[in-house]
């Protein structure tokens, strides 16, 4: 898009679609430099995929197992703390990333510190020393090279100068970096002689990648040894309402169960959109953080896409491994505290296990323990258990009979994010999810089974139903392959915008590729590029208007607190009460819910003392 002439007036108003992660923190940038903004969500609240919801008096939370950027030493930090995202919480830091458990039962814990690392791996496999010291040097390079993650602004928006400082910052880790970004962990995880830990490696970042290089895995466990990758109190969904109560607080406006139609656009200038009832609203700038597919296909009509946009969004887009997969999620309830459970596991399966798991791409489970991360979201001596695996959306589009998605009308009020009947087959695959995996952990986990109260399961088709989202994908583009590098390198060529259209640009995961600190990131870079173009100088600043979080660092070993839970912080309120309790105890790419909605598709809600 080019700028704007000087003798043009100034844009001043803007509409945002969407309102997750990506469209609050576009809308509260835009708030800092003086924009007037109204967001339009299809959902009742706030947070798109990144959620949680309530079952009996359990609340479920379905994204953050880590938050990049929850603690200090990284321009990820900052960003947080402009969205009010943390301020008032307890962030919490594990000393175990994860741990892979095999089919003979042997685990291997994969610490974060890598001198614990280390040592916990030489002592598994001695005969491995060489791999083992080469990866635990590199997460000791990465502790170092986070500080210099440019984070803050885009580098489409870079001088040269900027550029050079920011190479420059980077040199005394570029081998390291060099050769993690080269060099993929399935090959380097051969190098290993135990059977175990040949696995195990690709399975740190709790699913296998098949794509991702070594650098993601430092970069991960780096952030979480220099506790900037714990989880925030009071999980997801607290976390998005403490934005938008940041967005709302900078005078910003946010339009729920609204489902835009249509992005109006006159003589190649997007001017406003077109709800689902007919109603039109107009703006000088209109910003989608919503689903790209959505966004340039079905809003703009597969218009203004130039042919680097033609072939990302009508075919290479649908070939296997561009996009993310998508997850099936088991949540359990459990009337009984199970301290013995380890905050994050992946259970290497055999056949057997996997049989009756629908669209397993490896075979795996990651199970947690939800309450080690939560304990405020479960009752006094119960648990909330988190089972989740890959999967394609392919075979439950297979089973399932009727609309993806309806909107329908309720006591007045259009909603967009309604149950649908899936029907009996499709039924039938989601109980075999959780009866086999309910039965997998009984095995482990004595009176595991008896003491299930609730369970809920949600598939793909979920993730469509509630965010529209392509094909249930979370977050998008799969990193590290032609489509996310594509899109990288359009955008740093030409910004956050289709070509010929004006006063229009993107927004999101979409548009920067990776999980929550990138969609959160965006809104402060698409802000910077609006700013350039109407001559203006881009501002932001920390919210300062509640306690800065406080940090506790929790032992794997360590049981879960009983009898902590309290409403989730939902913002500076709640947050400044939750910030005095957690003051005195302390001295984080994969759902939704709300208003009593039931996530699972056919409100099937299983609320008995046992599963059959």
């Amino acid at each position: 898009m080019a700028r704007q002439k000087d003798t043009a007036p100034r844009r001043e108003s803007m509409i945002i679609i969407g309102g997750g992660l990506g469209g609050l923190s576009t809308g509260c940038y835009a708030r800092m430099n003086g924009y007037r903004t109204r967001i339009f969500e299809m959902h009742e609240i706030p947070g798109g995929s990144c959620t949680g919801w309530d079952r009996s008096d359990f609340t479920f939370d379905w994204c953050i197992s880590w938050l990049l950027g929850n603690g200090p030493g990284n321009e990820m930090y900052q960003i947080w703390l402009e969205l009010g995202a943390l301020q008032g919480k307890e962030m919490r830091h594990f000393d175990v990333f994860n741990i892979v458990r095999g089919r003979d039962g042997r685990a291997v814990r994969f610490y974060s510190d890598p001198d614990r690392l280390e040592a916990h791996l030489l002592g598994l496999s001695p005969a491995d020393a060489a791999p083992i010291r080469e990866f635990c040097a590199g997460i000791r390079t990465f502790r170092r090279a986070l500080a210099a993650y440019p984070f803050l602004k885009p580098v489409g928006l870079m001088g040269r100068l900027e550029r050079w400082r920011m190479l420059a910052s980077f040199a005394p880790y570029f081998n390291t970096i060099r050769k993690s970004i080269t060099l993929l962990m399935t090959d380097f995880s051969q190098r290993f002689r135990d059977p175990l830990l040949r696995e195990a490696f690709n399975f740190i970042l709790y699913e296998k990648h098949p794509a991702f290089p070594v650098l993601p895995f430092y970069f991960q466990l780096a952030s979480h040894a220099n506790h900037a990758a714990g989880v925030p109190e009071g999980g997801s969904l607290a976390l998005a309402r403490s934005i938008e109560e940041r967005y709302l607080g900078l005078g910003g406006e946010i339009t729920y169960n609204a489902k835009v139609e249509e992005i109006l656009v006159e003589r190649d200038r997007a001017v406003g959109v077109r709800l689902s009832d007919g109603r039109e609203f107009r703006a000088d700038i209109v910003v989608s953080a919503a689903d790209g597919h959505t966004t340039v296909m079905k809003l703009l009509k597969g218009q203004y896409l130039n042919d680097t946009y033609r072939r990302l969004y009508t075919s290479l887009i649908d070939e296997p491994g561009q996009l993310s997969p998508g997850y099936v999620s088991l949540f359990l309830g459990l009337r009984k505290p199970f301290p013995e459970g380890d905050p994050c596991t992946t259970h290497l399966l055999g056949e057997r296990e996997t049989a009756e798991l629908t669209g397993i791409r490896c075979p795996s489970v990651n199970v947690q323990f939800r309450t080690r991360h939560y304990p405020e979201l479960a009752p006094e001596n119960s648990t909330v258990v988190f089972a989740t695996y890959f999967s394609d959306i392919a075979p439950w589009r297979a089973l399932h009979e009727g609309p993806e998605q309806s909107s329908r009308v309720r006591r007045g009020e259009e909603l967009h994010t309604l149950p649908v009947k899936h029907g009996r087959e499709y039924m039938a695959a989601k109980r075999r999810v959780r009866n086999g995996i309910v039965g997998f952990l009984d095995e482990r986990y004595p009176g595991f089974k008896d003491a299930v109260a609730v369970a809920d399961v949600s598939t793909p088709m979920t993730q469509v139903r509630y965010t529209g989202v392509y094909d249930g994908t979370f977050p998008g583009w799969n990193p590290f392959v032609e489509g996310a590098e594509t899109v990288e390198e359009e955008i740093k060529k030409s910004g956050p915008v289709l070509p010929g259209l004006s006063n229009f640009y993107l927004s999101g995961v979409w548009a920067t590729i990776g999980g929550l600190i990138r969609a959160a990131a965006a809104g402060r870079h698409v802000m910077q590029f609006v700013c350039r173009d109407d001559g203006v100088e881009f501002t932001a600043e920390i919210d300062r208007s509640a306690p800065m979080p406080t940090h506790l660092v929790i032992p794997v070993g360590r049981p879960a607190e009983p009898g902590r839970r309290t409403v989730p912080p939902a913002g500076k309120a709640a947050g400044k009460a939750a910030g005095k309790a957690a003051g005195k105890a302390a001295g984080s790419a994969a759902g939704a819910g709300g208003k009593g909605n039931e996530n699972s598709e056919d409100n099937e809600n299983v609320q008995t003392g046992a599963l059959a």
